[in-house]
């Protein structure tokens, strides 16, 4: 996966915060992530949904009040905390992006909003409006409530906004999930995320009613953000800045086996198989591995979002 050098990034779409003292999500403590799996993409927007199953998201409360992000004050975003994030200031173009991983990340937010915001008008007759991604560590403040790293990243529709804990890709992704990593594995998990902000756009997640089952409303939602990963992929070496670049150079074989690799990684049956050592499709809330994987790649072969209504088939999963 290479970018390219001359495209300029736009790094108005994310902002950085480090620090924070809030733990939880949605205030009083939060909610448990399934599987006993602590945080990581395997819970991914699954407390999200329960909230908006349960008609418990609302004004973004948190623990200790003053609005949704409870009088949280974002620091410079030149610094540099221990975890290795820093400000955006150093990521000006491609070939920052080339170098730096911040920058990579980055460039494949700009890279899916751009887009979507020319798919989702031409497939969907909605306009596109950009999401914020906000990169913290420890712990920030959201629409949705306090939010820690291990809540994983996620998408609030509340706020409209992306939640990245930087540190997930190394400590979980590739750490406690066994993912093979790299910088595509990491634009997956980006642009999944942003699939949730489509779904919003669209108003797909109100039609969330049941959130746990291998055919569930909350696994209808994931497999479709996947498929919707994988759409950006297809076209994702097309995708221009506005000064007509591209943002990405080429990907490679490889790069595709590692997004899938990564959708395989957050399978329900895998973290459940891995984590306690029994698979109960009862509990699922994400899909399977394979389903997971399959998804992703009926967006990648089709780049449509007719291709990618998982909420109008009964085939969610892949056979033989």
């Amino acid at each position: 996966m290479r970018y390219n050098p001359r495209a300029r990034l736009d790094r108005s779409q994310v902002q950085v915060r480090s620090g924070g003292s809030r733990s939880g999500l949605g205030g009083g403590g939060g909610l448990p992530i399934p599987m006993g799996v602590g945080g990581g993409i395997g819970g991914l927007v699954v407390i999200v949904i329960i909230l908006l199953v349960t008609g418990a998201l609302g004004g973004g409360g948190s623990s200790s009040g003053g609005g949704p992000f409870g009088g949280y004050t974002a620091p410079d975003t030149t610094t540099t905390d221990a975890s290795g994030v820093t400000g955006l200031d150093q990521c000006q173009t491609g070939e920052d992006a080339n170098n730096n991983e911040q920058c990579a990340l980055l460039a494949d937010v700009n890279s899916v909003q751009a887009f979507w915001k020319q798919a989702l008008p031409d497939q969907g007759g909605v306009d596109y409006t950009n999401a914020e991604t906000e990169f913290f560590t420890g712990s920030t403040d959201t629409g949705c409530g306090a939010a820690t790293s291990d809540v994983g990243p996620f998408y609030c529709p509340v706020d409209k906004n992306v939640y990245l804990d930087t540190t997930f890709f190394k400590a979980m992704l590739q750490g406690q999930l066994g993912a093979r990593g790299g910088p595509f594995s990491e634009a997956y998990v980006l642009a999944h995320e942003y699939g949730h902000h489509v779904q919003d756009l669209l108003g797909t997640m109100s039609k969330v009613r049941t959130q746990k089952g291998p055919n569930s409303d909350s696994v209808r939602l994931e497999l479709q953000a996947d498929c919707y990963a994988g759409m950006w992929a297809k076209f994702a070496t097309t995708v221009k800045d506005e000064n007509g670049e591209v943002y990405i150079l080429d990907l490679t074989q490889d790069d595709i086996d590692r997004a899938l690799d990564a959708a395989a990684a957050v399978g329900d049956d895998r973290i459940q198989q891995e984590s306690s050592g029994r698979v109960n499709p009862e509990t699922w809330t994400h899909g399977s591995a394979a389903a997971r994987q399959y998804w992703f790649k009926r967006g990648l072969d089709n780049g449509t979002l007719d291709a990618c209504d998982t909420f109008g088939t009964d085939q969610l999963y892949p056979t033989g």
